[in-house]
Order: structure tokens, then C-alpha cells, then sequence
């Protein structure tokens, strides 16, 4: 069965606009609390986590190298976990103009090209793009939006389960 890769970009933008909101409702309550955002970015699920600061570079990272690397375009710089609440909005939205960017014919045939990629401790399986975009990259943005939800969930940020769907169905 083949899957439509460029619907991934829908997706995509949809979980970077959830991103941007339940940041800009966590920084909401911090400040309410009196919190800086530079702290709250340092929050951690538990102690051996990375923090949220971490979590946001990943989805912000993932959700333009994966459709770059499957559509065979030059990959976008990484943005790192050092940078501001509003330098990471600015990523938001600039991974988002990125998404806007892609065609449809840029994943024409490209289902069963193979990538090999670099992953975690000196991995680098080679996979079918299609593999790699809707099981690999698509779990691992999931789970790092999943993350910075949780985290700032834990420390009382006022999120429910409806603003992971922030950006419509």
C-alpha cells in the first residue's frame, strides 16, 4: 500500500501550530506565577529528561529535515536548545512557511528511495523514505510534542487533551 507523503506536511504544520500553542499558554501561566521563561523552558518532566527547551528543537527540527530528506531537498539548518520563547515562536512559524514551501511533486516516486541516516549512538539503518517519514520521523514528533506537553502539564500549565488539537482536525 502506498501512503501520500505529501499529506505529512498537513500533519506536520498542524503539530507545530499545537506546539506554538500550548507554549504560548505555558508562558501564559508562568508568567501568572511569576515564572521566567528561561526557567520554564529549563522545566523537565524528571530530572534525566531532557528539558522543554530540548523537546521544542526536536519538533521544530523533525518536522522540516524528515520532509526534506524525503522529498531529496538540501536539509534546513537545525535550530538548538538554547534559544529564547520567542525565538522559538519565530522557528514555529518559520518551520511552517518551510512546510508551505514543499509540492506535492517533490515526493513523486520517491515512496521506496532509500535514506540512510545517522540515528542515536552511531546507527544508520537504511530505510524506504516512506518508512522513515510516517513511522520513524512521525513517532518522534509525536513524542517530543507529547513530551513539552506533559511537562508543562506537570508543572501546572492549564492543558487538557483538546489543546492538542489546537489547530483543528
Amino acid at each position: 500500500m502506498t501512503t501520500n507523503l505529501y499529506t505529512f506536511i498537513d500533519l506536520y504544520t498542524r503539530q507545530l501550530g499545537t506546539l506554538a500553542h500550548i507554549l504560548n499558554k505555558g508562558a501564559a501561566f508562568a508568567k501568572e506565577k511569576g515564572i521566567s521563561e528561561t526557567e520554564m523552558l529549563g522545566w523537565r518532566l524528571i530530572d534525566d529528561m531532557q528539558p522543554l527547551s530540548f523537546q521544542i528543537s526536536v519538533v521544530v527540527n523533525f518536522t522540516r529535515a524528515w520532509p526534506a530528506r524525503v522529498a531529496g531537498l538540501a536539509l534546513p539548518a537545525e535550530i538548538d536548545a538554547s534559544k529564547t520563547l520567542g525565538e522559538y515562536l519565530a522557528a514555529i512559524e518559520d518551520a511552517k512557511a518551510y512546510l508551505a514551501r514543499i509540492r506535492p511533486e517533490q515526493f513523486a516516486g520517491r515512496d521506496d528511495a532509500p535514506l540512510k541516516v545517522l540515528i542515536g549512538n552511531g546507527m544508520e539503518p537504511t530505510f524506504p523514505a516512506s518508512q522513515w517519514l510516517t513511522v520513524f520521523a512521525t513517532t518522534n514528533i509525536y513524542f517530543h510534542l507529547s513530551i513539552a506537553y506533559a511537562i508543562l502539564r506537570s508543572r501546572g500549565a492549564p492543558l487538557g487533551k483538546i489543546d492538542l488539537f489546537a489547530t483543528g482536525l
